[in-house]
C-alpha cells in the first residue's frame, strides 16, 4: 500500500485520500427526529481500529458500525488536545473563536469553564424537548463555575469533571450530577461510565434523548481488569520498555498488550450499544455516532509507532500533522444512512452543531452568526445539498504556538509562533497525505493565501494568544 496515495478500510473497500464521494448501499431516509448518541473516546488514532487499517487489533463491533454505516475518510477533530477539542465541538466554534483554545488548569480541580454566553449541543436538545446526559470526562468548567455539564445543557453527568483527574482509571470518586460518589480507588471508572450511559438509554427508550458518551479509552494510564478481554493479547506483543509510576499515569508492566486491550474493551462498548438499541427497537431512531478528541498520544507507555504499521499519518496529539488531528468518524443510522457509505468530504468536530442544528429542523439562522461549522446532515442522509468548506483552521497554544489551515487539497501549519519568529510549511494533502514533502519554497503565493486565512480566523483571546 501506498502511504502518500492511499488510506483504507480494513474490509476491502479501498478509497483515495482526495474527493467527495459517498459510496454504499441505499437507504430510506427518514424526516422523524432522532435520538443522538455522540461518542466521543480519548485520545484514539486514526489507524487504532480495524475498520481504519490496524492489523493488531479486534475491533469488530466498529468494523460492524461502519459496514452497517458510514465512514468518514478525512474528518478532523476540532483541534489535537482535548479541552479546546471539546469546546470547538460543544459550541461549533472552531479554537480561533472558542473561549477555551488550550488546556488551562484550575486548582483544585476542573478547567476553564465555556463562555455561559455561548449555547451548547446540550443546549441545543434541551431547548427541542430532548432529554440530554453526559457520560464520562467533562473538563470545560470547574466545580462551582457555572461551567459544569449540568449547567451547559444536560439534566444528567456521571463522571469526571477534570480531564487531570480523568488521567486515573480507578479515581478516589467520580462525580454523579453535582455530588461525588466516593469509590475509594477500587472500582473502574470506565465500566460504571458505561453502565451508567446504558441505564440512560435504557430510562429514557420511549423520550428523545441526546448521548454525549465521553469515555476516557485509551488514554494515557494503561491500566484496567485483566480480564479476558487482556487475556486476547497476553504473550501477543514483545514488549520492550515497561511504563512505571510517574505520579501522572499508573504502571504497566505490558503496555502494548494493555493499549490493545483498551482499544479492543471500547469496542465492546460500542457492540453492548448497538445491541441495547437493538433489544430497545429504537435503532433505526437513533443516529449513533463515533470520534475521537485528537490524534494518539505517546505517554504512559503507549507506543503509537509500533500499532501504525504503516504509518499512514504523521504526527501525534498535539501536533497539527495529519496524525494529531485525523480521526476516524462513525455514523450508524438504519434505514437512513446507507450502509457501508465512504465520504471523503473535509469536515470537522465543529460542523456538528450546525449539522444537528438541520437535524432537529431548527431555522437555518439559529446562533448562524456564532458557527463556524457546515452541516454535514445532507452527507448522511443522501437528502440536499452539501456545502463544502472553502477552508478549515486550527489553532493550538502549547509546545511554542502552531496554527494550520486546510483548503482543498492544500494545507499551511505555522509553527513556533511564540517566538517570534515563526516557520511555515505547505502539503499537498492529496498527494502527500503523510506530509513529507513541504512546498513552502516552491508555491509561495500559496502560502501567503492561506497566512492570510490563519491571521484573519485567529481572534483575540486574553487568555490564549501566542504570547502577543
Amino acid at each position: 500500500m501506498n502511504k502518500n496515495k492511499f488510506l483504507y478500510l480494513s474490509s476491502g473497500l479501498l478509497f483515495a485520500s482526495i474527493g467527495n464521494t459517498v459510496q454504499g448501499q441505499e437507504a430510506v431516509a427518514t424526516t422523524e427526529r432522532p435520538n443522538v448518541i455522540y461518542l466521543l473516546c480519548d485520545d484514539m488514532g486514526y489507524s487504532d481500529i480495524e475498520a481504519y487499517g490496524q492489523q493488531m487489533i479486534s475491533t469488530p463491533n466498529l468494523t460492524r458500525l461502519v459496514n452497517n454505516g458510514m465512514s468518514f475518510t478525512q474528518f478532523y477533530a476540532s483541534t489535537a488536545v482535548s479541552a479546546p477539542s471539546r469546546a470547538s465541538l460543544m459550541t461549533g466554534q472552531h479554537t480561533g473563536h472558542t473561549k477555551i483554545r488550550g488546556n488551562k488548569e484550575i486548582q483544585p480541580e476542573g478547567q476553564e469553564p465555556l463562555d455561559p454566553n455561548v449555547e451548547t449541543i446540550g443546549n441545543l436538545f434541551q431547548q427541542n424537548g430532548y432529554v440530554t446526559g453526559c457520560f464520562g470526562k467533562w473538563g470545560m468548567g470547574y466545580p462551582g463555575s457555572g461551567g459544569e455539564a449540568n449547567d451547559m445543557g444536560f439534566d444528567v453527568f456521571y463522571g469526571y469533571n477534570c480531564q487531570r483527574k480523568a488521567h486515573s482509571y480507578y479515581p478516589q470518586y467520580l462525580w454523579n450530577n453535582k455530588e461525588k460518589v466516593q469509590l475509594g480507588g477500587n472500582s473502574y471508572s470506565q465500566d460504571l461510565i458505561h453502565q451508567e450511559a446504558l441505564k440512560f438509554i435504557r430510562d429514557n427508550a420511549d423520550k428523545a434523548f441526546f448521548g454525549y458518551f465521553t469515555y476516557t479509552i485509551p488514554h494515557a494510564e494503561l491500566t484496567q481488569p485483566q480480564d479476558s478481554i487482556v487475556a486476547m493479547y497476553d504473550g501477543k506483543f514483545y514488549e520492550p520498555n515497561p511504563w512505571y509510576n510517574d505520579g501522572d499515569y499508573g504502571t504497566a508492566l505490558n503496555p502494548r498488550t494493555q493499549f490493545a486491550a483498551m482499544i479492543t474493551r471500547l469496542d465492546t462498548y460500542v457492540g453492548q450499544i448497538i445491541d441495547e438499541l437493538e433489544r430497545l427497537g429504537i435503532a433505526d431512531k437513533t443516529l449513533f455516532i463515533f470520534t475521537s478528541d485528537n490524534g494518539p498520544h505517546n505517554e504512559g507507555g503507549a507506543d503509537p509507532t509500533f500499532f501504525n504499521t504503516e504509518e499512514r499519518l504523521r504526527g501525534l496529539k498535539r501536533a497539527l500533522y495529519e496524525g494529531g488531528m485525523r480521526v476516524p468518524f462513525i455514523a450508524y443510522w438504519p434505514g437512513t444512512i446507507e450502509a457501508g457509505a465512504i465520504s471523503h468530504i473535509q469536515a470537522a468536530g465543529w460542523d456538528m452543531m450546525p449539522t444537528f442544528v438541520e437535524l432537529l429542523g431548527e431555522d437555518s439562522n439559529w446562533r448562524d452568526e456564532a458557527m463556524d461549522g457546515l452541516s454535514i446532515l445532507p452527507t448522511l442522509t443522501g437528502n440536499g445539498t452539501q456545502q463544502e468548506h472553502e477552508f478549515l483552521y486550527w489553532e493550538f497554544h502549547e509546545e511554542n504556538g502552531r496554527q494550520a489551515v486546510r483548503a482543498g487539497d492544500w494545507k499551511l501549519i505555522r509553527q513556533n509562533i511564540k517566538n517570534g519568529n515563526p516557520t511555515h510549511e505547505l502539503y499537498n494533502i492529496a498527494e502527500d497525505p503523510h506530509e513529507d514533502n513541504d512546498l513552502a519554497a516552491t508555491y509561495p503565493d500559496k502560502v501567503e493565501e492561506l497566512k492570510a486565512i490563519m491571521d484573519r480566523e485567529h481572534t483575540h483571546s486574553d487568555m490564549f494568544n501566542f504570547g502577543r
